[in-house]
């Protein structure tokens, strides 16, 4: 793919039609309204992509204008006689690179995988095309899902939307970026380490982690892989939670997915995210006793964003890490290995195949075919004495903050960080180890935008609550934006414009 050219980076106000600023609920129900057509509302967003996506790289596999205006024109006929396929009709969406959309190519941003044509959509694809969403393209990650920096060598780096000269994080960089340019009305992605989170914190967007069984895919190994799920970011509260009920919800072909309901179902969404936060106490971790190390500038943005909960009458308390945090890592490395080498083996054994997988995911690989069978068991024991260690904490307290990233966004042509603080990395993702704690719970977890730095970047703060207590999260998450105002500012190259 060919370089973004230095005008690029400089980031020229885009012009904005009302359309594409308006958060995703409200696009539905002028939708349902007939207040725009579907047409309308694609046409919009197909233009604004035209202008923006150069400029940050994040919308790829992008299908034909005459053929999604001929889709949009079949949801209108729908709508005028009166049907509706659910929240998403005629919604303009970008399936993350990581799952099938059918009649999409997937290449995992991957040179093996670049040529065939999805023929039938992902389990989450396919329930968010039956709630009406008409998919447009794909949005852009690292080869094959690893590592926080959405770069590949099919399609290219995804570019931060608040500076076009650094990264927007991963692996669902592609999506969070999509969103914050109003690209796309609410985005889809996954996360196995933090990768609805720091993508979501790098662009100011709202990224959401759900209980492991929450948003279920279809695994070749169903019960073991426990590490990753699928689930939404928005730029609202209850954008997210729209998405999330649309995600969600037990399938026989996903054995450990979950069947109970998010909400109590005679409620509305709205109605359903208002609480009373006034009591709920809130541990802050921070930076885990100085263990983790930090960019200057990020626990002081996330502990002002913090002291909003105590406005709210929350109780707010600075708490220590209830486990060993090396343990938890060895554990972390052991079961990520296990995974990545089970998922890319195929590859790695062929020697024509291996040398084209970059070194991240040789060396996941290769650290995956030397354990034995015993030490993955003793890293799932370790994993279980984790989980009895935090769910004692949720004793004390109701919910856990932390940063959602350990730096702010970094050059878009640096592969990883080699160091924070001083503080050499020893892995490809070693800087990003704020985020296991909840990867490992299996536990639901929102990045909410903290706020900018000095120099204009964006971080977040990730809300965590016990497994299973996914509303509850997006609860205080709404109680937050309640008190904040509009979470999700526009970036530089639209702000003028909006």
């Amino acid at each position: 793919m060919t370089p973004l050219s230095d005008s690029n980076r400089a980031a020229p106000a885009l012009a904005l039609t009302e359309i594409v600023t308006w958060d995703a609920t409200t696009l539905s129900r002028q939708l349902h309204d007939r207040a725009v057509s579907c047409r309308e509302v694609m046409s919009a967003y197909l233009d604004h992509i035209d202008a923006a996506n150069p400029l940050v790289n994040a919308i790829v596999s992008q299908r034909e204008r005459a053929a999604l205006l001929a889709e949009a024109d079949a949801a209108d006929r729908e709508l005028s006689a009166g049907r509706s396929r659910g929240w998403m009709h005629g919604f303009p969406q970008a399936i993350k690179d990581l799952s099938d959309a059918r009649g999409l190519p997937t290449t995992q941003g991957s040179p093996l995988l670049v040529g065939p044509i999805a023929v039938e959509d992902s389990l989450m694809a396919a329930r968010m095309r039956a709630a009406g969403a008409l998919f447009i393209g794909k949005t852009n990650t690292p080869e094959f899902g690893l590592g926080s920096q959405s770069y590949n060598p099919v399609f290219g780096a995804t570019r931060n939307a608040f500076d076009h000269t650094r990264t927007a994080g991963g692996s669902s960089g592609g999506a969070a970026a999509a969103l914050a340019m109003r690209m796309l009305p609410v985005a889809d992605g996954s996360d196995m380490m933090g990768s609805l989170r720091n993508p979501a914190a790098f662009n100011d967007v709202i990224g959401f982690r759900p209980s492991f069984g929450r948003v279920p895919g279809l695994a070749a190994e169903p019960f073991g892989q426990q590490l990753s799920t699928n689930g939404p970011m928005g730029r609202t509260v209850g954008d997210v939670a729209r998405l999330l009920e649309i995600q969600s919800g037990f399938d026989r072909r996903a054995p450990l997915s979950l069947g109970e309901p998010l909400r109590r179902e005679t409620d509305t969404v709205d109605t359903a995210l208002e609480r009373d936060v006034r009591g709920l106490r809130i541990g802050w971790l921070g930076d885990w006793s100085g263990y983790l190390p930090m960019e200057s500038g990020v626990l002081p943005l996330c502990a002002r964003a913090l002291a909003r909960f105590a406005d709210l009458g929350c109780q707010v308390e600075e708490i220590d890490l209830p486990f060993s945090a090396e343990t938890l890592w060895e554990s972390w490395t052991t079961l990520r290995h296990w995974a990545v080498a089970g998922n890319l083996g195929v590859y790695y054994a062929d020697p024509a195949t291996r040398e084209r997988l970059k070194p991240e995911a040789q060396w996941e690989v290769e650290r995956g075919l030397q354990l034995s069978a015993q030490e993955i068991y003793a890293a799932n024991v370790q994993r279980g004495d984790a989980y009895h260690a935090w769910s004692a904490l949720f004793e004390r307290f109701d919910y856990l903050a932390m940063p959602s990233a350990q730096l702010f966004p970094f050059d878009v042509d640096t592969h990883w960080p080699s160091e924070i603080a001083g503080r050499p990395m020893d892995t490809y993702h070693r800087w990003m180890e704020v985020v296991v704690p909840a990867s490992m719970l299996g536990a639901p977890a929102i990045s909410l935008p903290a706020g900018l730095s000095e120099e204009g970047l964006p971080m977040g703060f990730q809300l965590i609550g016990r497994p299973r207590d996914d509303w509850g999260v997006l609860q205080l998450a709404r109680a937050f934006e309640a008190v904040s105002g509009d979470l999700a500012r526009l970036p530089p190259a639209l702000a003028s414009a909006g």
